[in-house]
């Protein structure tokens, strides 16, 4: 299943790699791609509910403005 996440607060590659690294640590997420210019993350998961995304994105200090 592919998710679309919409993150705010990602100015850089550095940003890029610190949220693909969030994500990718997450059971059940598959890959991620992130694209700094659209402000999203493309995410092909298993069974990985939008709370969990969301908090692995906040945690790493972004904001999700949300997940489809």
């Amino acid at each position: 299943m592919k998710k679309l996440v919409f993150i705010k607060g990602m100015s850089c590659q550095h940003c890029v790699m610190a949220v693909k690294g969030a994500l990718g640590e997450v059971d059940g997420i598959k890959s991620v791609d992130v694209d700094l210019e659209s402000g999203s993350a493309t995410l092909n998961v298993d069974n990985v509910s939008d709370d969990t995304i969301k908090n692995a994105i906040e945690e790493a200090g972004y904001e999700v403005i949300e997940v489809k």
